[in-house]
């Protein structure tokens, strides 16, 4: 992210009654006449003129959280306004509103000047910045106040996604700004030490929205709060979240605290979701039937190509952790989330500027070294070779190939290409064609090919046992063939009783692993290339002579 820009803030659908507040009969926030003068004195002038003294920039700040802390403790943010899912159009609406539910319509007036000050502020060529107006004293303290914002987030099911939304991105730009490393590159160079500024101060803050912006992501699924969040030109829940965790994106504290909260699991995941959802047109006729059944909805699940960009440009950064942090390298191998799906977005060919990120992400995955930190000696070694592998089970090589045909007007992703056809050409020829099954099984994205053959298994049968014979690969692939995705399933089906055939009592060990029982409900599935696969897998268990069947 570019320092100096702060991501646009959606138009509050009350933003027509501002200029109608009245605040001396709102006696519930608790104003003082000098704090009533200066909102008159904001709303009649320019806001540079208001931020150009940093007492008065400062003191302004204060009484807009002012505002919310008041109006949230007397139940702003739960009414009426906070349910409303269209803006108002006219400004007779706009005024009803502001009648039903006048806190509601303050909240969302303080958030939305909060905001103004800090985009005015990250572009201010004058000395009152970010720093003068929300650190204090001589240590640089941060303001109490900003709990009003952490308090906007925490009404859970209750909550006001605009609100929401607007207070965990002024939070973002608040905390980040006392991150040391902020710090350094907002210093000129060859200028005297800034007036410092108290990261101490905000390390708790910054945790508490992280883990906040972790939580949307791990429940970004609830259609009510995906009503709201569209309403907002947002595609889904996670769209409120999504503004604030690009703003943490802009330091390397605040990537590592993403990190340490779970956010590279539940970013992969949602990333991979955003894509289902966009893309299931081209699924199949059973998914059709599923998504017109619902209105053609998928649960408030579906992810613009905006979006898709914005989720993978957070990923994409995260990767500038890699080498320096062996957990976020551990983070991003887990179960393969991550480079599945980087490779799957980009086998769908969307727009180019999703596509450069993607690249841009996998790349830094496939070139990282763990050499800076390598990590406990107990722990297994994660480095880009760790990353290839997966790669190449997800069949990264075949959609790179694919790309290369296109024409590309940003240069970066040609170079981004070539340099991973030819790290995936290297590693692809010094690995056996068990090694390639084992990483396709392993990232969970089974396509057909050779190593899905008769041929491989009467090969290969033997090695699915594994080296200290647990069977571990067997019960992974086992356990695909209850994926979500018909055609993993299918192919699962299909090794599964080709291993049946090939290895020696091999009947015994699938059935004791719970295959079986696995496999059975799939002969009456909707989709008859699953049902067929797994008709023939369950008589091939049965059937000992299968080739006198065929």
């Amino acid at each position: 992210m570019i320092r100096g820009n702060i991501s646009n803030l959606s138009s509050s659908p009350v933003a027509l009654a501002f200029a109608h507040i009245q605040w001396d009969p709102l006696g519930s926030l608790r104003l003082t006449a000098q704090e009533t003068a200066l909102l008159r004195m904001a709303e009649t002038n320019p806001i540079e003129y208001t931020l150009a003294d940093s007492r008065d920039a400062s003191m302004y700040a204060r009484v807009l959280l002012k505002l919310l802390a008041e109006a949230s403790a007397a139940g702003g943010g739960t009414g009426a306004v906070s349910r409303l899912t269209e803006p108002c159009g006219t400004e007779e609406s706009a005024l009803d509103a502001l009648d039903t539910d006048p806190l509601g319509v303050v909240t969302h007036y303080a958030i939305t000047k909060l905001h103004d000050i800090l985009a005015t502020l990250l572009v201010s060529t004058n000395n009152v910045t970010i720093s003068n107006v929300f650190y204090v004293g001589k240590e640089g303290i941060l303001v109490d106040q900003w709990k009003a914002l952490l308090r906007i987030l925490n009404k859970s099911g209750r909550g006001d996604a605009f609100a929401q939304m607007g207070a965990a991105l002024c939070l973002s730009h608040v905390l980040t700004t006392a991150c040391p490393s902020s710090q350094q590159r907002s210093k000129p160079e060859g200028s005297a030490a800034p007036r410092p500024i108290s990261y101490a101060s905000a390390v708790e803050p910054l945790e508490a929205l992280t883990a906040w912006i972790v939580s949307q992501l791990k429940g970004s699924s609830s259609a009510a709060s995906s009503t709201a969040a569209a309403a907002l030109g947002q595609g889904s829940a996670i769209g409120v979240a999504i503004p604030a965790m690009t703003a943490l994106m802009d330091c390397a504290e605040s990537r590592l605290l993403f990190a340490a909260s779970g956010g590279i699991k539940y970013l992969s995941r949602q990333l991979r979701m955003g894509k289902t959802s966009k893309t299931s047109g081209h699924g199949s006729k059973k998914d059709e039937k599923k998504k017109s059944g619902a209105g053609g909805s998928t649960g408030g699940a579906a992810a613009s190509v905006q979006q898709l960009y914005e989720l993978s440009f957070c990923l994409w950064n995260m990767t500038y952790e890699l080498n320096g942090s062996a957990s976020v390298r551990a983070d991003f191998a887990k179960d393969g989330q991550a480079v599945f799906a980087l490779v799957d977005l980009i086998s769908s060919a969307p727009r180019e500027k999703v596509v450069r990120v993607a690249l841009g992400a996998l790349r830094n995955l496939a070139t990282c070294s763990s050499t800076e930190n390598p990590g406990p000696a107990s722990t297994p070694k994660v480095d880009g070779s760790v990353f290839l592998t997966e790669m190449l089970g997800c069949k990264l090589m075949k959609a790179i190939e694919l790309l290369r045909d296109r024409q590309w007007t940003d240069p970066d992703i040609l170079d981004n290409i070539n340099v991973l056809y030819k790290l995936l050409s290297e590693n692809y020829k010094e690995m056996t064609r068990f090694e390639v099954y084992k990483s396709e099984v392993e990232s969970g994205h089974l396509c057909w090919g050779t190593v899905h053959t008769e041929a491989f298994f009467k090969e290969n049968a033997k090695m699915l046992e594994g080296s200290d014979g647990d069977f571990r690969l067997l019960k992974v692939l086992i356990a695909l063939i209850g994926s979500k995705d018909d055609d993993v399933a299918g192919i699962a089906c299909f090794d599964l009783g080709e291993f049946v055939r090939h290895y020696p009592n091999g009947r015994s060990i699938v059935k004791r692993l719970g295959a079986k029982d696995l496999v059975m409900p799939l002969i009456e599935h909707e989709n008859p290339e699953l049902q067929r696969q797994a008709l023939q897998c369950v008589s091939k268990m049965m059937i000992q002579n299968w080739e006198f069947v065929k």
